[in-house]
């Protein structure tokens, strides 16, 4: 096998900032230059190998060779504040299983998510808009399209898609906010999983009692025909992923799709004429910011070779999706947002079993979403430059804290 390559020679710790909202870190384009596989620092003061190309990202992420499990003392911890602890009567959800737990648990659910079921949800979910881009018109001018929109339109769907209360979403949005920011203290962080476990595990025992016609209500009923009883815990633990990954990154790629799409009219006028064109818009644009960028980290099991390179059992690994997103190997010019380049091989929802559960849901109401705000307020335009909005470098998954707009 090939001999284990000394760390890359440079000061760059990972994770690194995005200094233009629209382009990777510049030193990605560098490293795929130099090589496939690298060795770099971690903010936790560890170490990890980084794979920059997109074959090498999708072949990681089908090898089961590679876990997904962050407790795992290998995995590859981005904030500062270094490795959560597991608390006792902790269940992991989907994104930490590993095969043969992982298919069993995502085979209980993906049922929810087919696109048959999220078509029928179409019709409520453009009442939602509609509802919602009413009241902007409604309002004053300029508006914050992330609390008018952005962040209200999926925050929504998802609870009724789970069923829960709508009216509790400021608690578990800013809860959400909290885990997400890798520069809080992990005090904070803690307590703000501990409240959001704490509130679903009520609303599970509730909903065990009376289950209703929602995902967690079938799900129980499910559980109690096939297994004899529902499985309590791993409820709590898939509610609680569900309702954090249902709005947080569907409000971000609303809120910088609105963007990009502004910033290149002639992009937006393609599919103002053309409709039919919005769904290739969204891939495109899941593919340019790739806002979930290091969903993708893993570590290995075993010892095995990518690219050349041996990555030793317990190693972890960083599947630089965002720099896979942009590799000239895949994409031709992938530094340009061209809404009719019709390539859906992207890993802005990751790749192989662990793949976003709910990418249908994501891209039906990203369509709905952009179809009708471009069609209702066709003179939108931004309040404030580009360069003065104050984009989430400081989360997990990148996005806007607001978007002044005015028409």
């Amino acid at each position: 096998m090939t001999e284990v390559a000394e760390p890359t020679t440079t000061n760059d710790v990972f994770p690194l900032l995005r200094s233009c909202p629209f382009a990777p870190p510049p030193a990605y384009e560098k490293l795929r230059e130099a090589g496939p596989v690298h060795r770099v620092k971690l903010q936790s003061g560890s170490e990890a190998w980084a794979l920059t190309r997109l074959e090498d990202v999708r072949q990681m992420l089908t090898d089961p060779r590679f876990s997904s499990d962050r407790f795992n003392p290998g995995f590859p911890i981005l904030t500062k504040q270094g490795r959560p602890v597991r608390r006792g009567g902790f269940t992991p959800s989907l994104i930490n299983m590993d095969p043969p737990e992982h298919g069993a648990a995502r085979r209980e659910v993906v049922g929810e998510f087919t696109v048959k079921r999220m078509k029928a949800l179409q019709p409520r979910i453009q009442q939602i808009v509609d509802e919602h881009i009413d009241a902007i018109l409604a309002g004053p001018k300029p508006a914050d399209l992330v609390s008018a929109l952005a962040l209200p339109v999926p925050s929504l769907v998802i609870c009724e898609l789970l069923g829960v209360p709508y009216a509790d979403h400021d608690f578990f949005q800013a809860r959400s906010s909290a885990m997400l920011n890798r520069e809080i203290d992990q005090e904070t962080r803690t307590k703000a999983v501990d409240e959001l476990q704490e509130y679903l595990d009520r609303l599970v025992s509730e909903k065990e009692a009376e289950p209703a016609d929602d995902l967690l209500g079938r799900q129980i009923l499910k559980q109690r025909e096939e297994h004899g009883k529902a499985d309590h815990d791993s409820l709590v633990s898939l509610a609680f992923l569900l309702l954090i990954a249902g709005h947080e990154t569907t409000a971000n790629m609303i809120s910088l799709g609105t963007v990009a799409l502004l910033e290149n009219p002639g992009q937006l006028a393609i599919i103002k004429n053309d409709p039919g064109k919005t769904l290739d818009a969204v891939e495109e644009l899941l593919r340019y910011f790739t806002i979930a960028e290091f969903a993708t980290s893993r570590v290995a099991t075993e010892d095995v070779e990518i690219a050349g390179q041996l990555i030793r059992e317990g190693e972890g690994v960083l599947g630089l999706s965002y720099s896979g997103n942009r590799d000239e190997a895949a994409f031709e010019n992938p530094d340009e947002l061209d809404i009719e380049r019709g390539a859906r091989h992207h890993v802005a929802f990751g790749f192989g079993p662990h793949q976003c559960l709910g990418q249908n849901l994501a891209r039906m109401e990203l369509q709905i979403v952009f179809d009708t705000l471009f069609r209702r307020i066709p003179g939108l335009k931004l309040a404030a430059p580009v360069e003065q909005l104050p984009f989430k470098h400081d989360s997990s998954v990148f996005g806007l804290y607001c978007l002044p707009v005015t028409w």
